[in-house]
């Protein structure tokens, strides 16, 4: 079929649908929803057979959807409407009553309202939006696109659905409101978990307005409800009246962060500080009672160390804490180490949003700088690592230097359903570092190499593999991919021969080192980088700033929208 895609943008939904209908061989064009005329040009244009909407924030117009059916995915079970059904979801307790689902239904006049073509329900978790978005309404999406595109190919009509939801209006800020003195930890973490991604919950930290995301229970520290307690890290402590949550990050309203997510220590710093640290007793823990950001933990010759970066995004710090870490676990009595990144993200490299935040003192290229640094130390601390076998396990997407830092490990393993984004060129045309000029052509050639670095196209777990860049791809499941990395990993720790592997990796490198040392390619890459954040084009500091602030686009990139001319990589 040929489908046009038409998306608010071209988000991780978005993208694991592009390349679920990509392989099962449709032709696909995208459309960012722009405005009205623009979407019924690209119908002109691409003239397709269907649209699916991913993830729209305003309703398809009536001269497409009275042309041709129009596929809207809603992330709710049969008959629930309106455009906060997950938040809704997740505040009222969906988690403890039972399913939830994702519906897709037909466009008409009414939002929500259409014939359903399809349905596909899951268990609800006690978790954050946007990690139930990016899991379960991800896979469950995949399951009802493809059914009903099946059904409208074979000309069947949309089945009558079992209607078991109901129309809610917009969450507003008033209906997540909040009373840090009487409401419990589970209520507020509910509505913190309702609110994340977007919009935060508005709320008040040291008297200034803000937005709270990515918190956490604690079920040690107390204190008076609605007190802040103590800081540690990036992450600050709020006392509840039966207990307190960790805080991970904040926007701030009304100054001059306003409209920058950030660690909720970056954003408060001078506030913060003033708290007492509650630091961990090291990276060895399997405590999940509190917030922390880095935690090691060992078993059968085997450490794995887990870093849950909010969004993937990793700061200079971050990455100097990572890179103590790493080494620290390599002087463990194991035999490999795994890196398992965290459930949503394994790296998506340097962190933007704190680059766009630095201060005139300490501007954004210095701290693009310092973090590129710090990525590429952690990098070669991984590359250069001959006392143990390293595998990077990715149970979440990863994009730009994220990918290539996981190619440092001797081992990639993926879950099946992780996306990947390994190019750089969308931000602003920036070279990229984390070594990928000395990764990349030796896994997939020179012209390999150039095609995924430039085609700005998002790659699937299962092409990865095809492609030889990673190495195996296990099962698509997260509790179940866990355990298969456990089971593997155990399996390389215990394997006879694993003294001649060490070996053999420890000659690869030298014999590498000996033709071209990594601080040559390390130089080379940094040297191009350089002029990304110093140079004469601000292409790369234009673009950022657009991501951070989530500027909406004014046009679609010519390598989703095909409709309007052959995209050339």
């Amino acid at each position: 079929m040929r489908i046009l895609f038409l998306a608010h943008s071209f988000n991780s939904l978005t993208q694991r649908l592009w390349d679920e209908l990509c392989a099962r061989g449709h032709a696909l064009s995208l459309e960012l929803d722009i405005a009205d005329s623009v979407a019924e040009e690209a119908v002109e244009l691409f003239r397709p057979d269907a649209i699916v909407a991913p993830f729209l924030k305003r309703a398809i117009p009536q001269s497409v959807w009275s042309r041709l059916p129009c596929l809207v995915v809603h992330p709710g079970i049969p008959g629930d409407r309106g455009p906060s059904a997950l938040d809704w979801a997740i505040q009222e307790g969906a988690a403890q009553w039972g399913q939830w689902g994702v519906t897709v239904l037909q466009a008409e006049a009414e939002m929500d309202a259409g014939p359903i073509w399809a349905h596909a329900e899951f268990p609800m978790r006690l978790a954050r939006k946007s990690s139930l978005y990016r899991r379960e309404v991800t896979e469950a999406a995949c399951i009802a696109v493809l059914a009903a595109l099946e059904r409208l190919a074979g000309g069947a009509r949309p089945p009558p659905p079992a209607c078991r939801g109901r129309a809610r209006p917009l969450m507003t800020q008033a209906d997540r409101a909040v009373d840090w003195e009487r409401d419990d930890s589970a209520t507020i973490l509910a509505r913190i978990h309702a609110a994340d991604g977007f919009p935060g919950l508005a709320d008040t930290l040291f008297g200034v307005p803000c937005r709270l995301f990515d918190a956490w229970p604690e079920d040690r520290l107390r204190g008076a409800p609605g007190a802040l307690l103590a800081r540690r890290e990036t992450a600050l402590c709020r006392a509840t009246r039966d207990g307190a949550l960790w805080i991970g990050h904040v926007r701030r309203d009304g100054d001059a962060g306003s409209g920058i997510k950030l660690p909720a220590t970056v954003a408060f710093a001078a506030e913060a500080a003033a708290l007492p640290e509650a630091p961990l007793p090291g990276w060895w823990t399997a405590d999940h009672a509190t917030w922390q950001d880095i935690r090691y933990e060992e078993a059968a010759g085997v450490g794995i160390l887990h870093f849950e970066f909010y969004n993937g995004a990793m700061g200079t710090d971050q990455c100097r804490r990572l890179e103590a870490a790493f080494r620290w676990t390599a002087t463990r009595p194991t035999r490999v180490i795994v890196l398992a990144g965290g459930e949503e993200f394994w790296s998506n490299g340097i962190h933007l949003n704190l680059i766009e935040a630095a201060s005139e003192s300490d501007s954004p290229a210095d701290e693009s700088w310092a973090n590129i640094n710090a990525m590429n130390d952690l990098a070669e601390a991984i590359l250069r690592c001959e006392s143990h076998l390293t595998v990077a396990a990715l149970a979440g997407n990863a994009g730009a230097g994220g990918c290539f830092l996981a190619r440092c490990a001797d081992r990639v393993w993926l879950r099946q359903g992780v996306m990947l984004n390994p190019h750089y060129k969308n931000m602003g045309n920036l070279y990229g570092s984390e070594f990928w000029t000395y990764l990349l052509p030796p896994r997939v050639g020179a012209e390999g190499a150039r095609r995924l670095m430039r085609q700005r196209l998002p790659l699937s777990a299962r092409d990865a593999v095809a492609l030889g860049f990673y190495d195996t791809c296990l099962a698509a499941d997260h509790a179940q991919f866990g355990e298969e990395v456990r089971r593997q990993a155990a399996a390389l720790a215990a394997a006879p021969d694993l003294a001649a592997q060490l070996a053999a990796k420890a000659a690869r490198r030298a014999a590498d080192e000996a033709v071209k040392p990594l601080t040559q390619w390390r130089a080379e890459e940094l040297a191009e980088m350089r002029r990304n954040f110093y140079g004469f084009d601000p292409s790369y500091h234009y673009a950022r700033h657009q991501f951070v602030h989530k500027t909406p686009q004014a046009w679609t990139p010519r390598h989703l929208a095909r409709h309007r001319g052959r995209f050339s990589p």
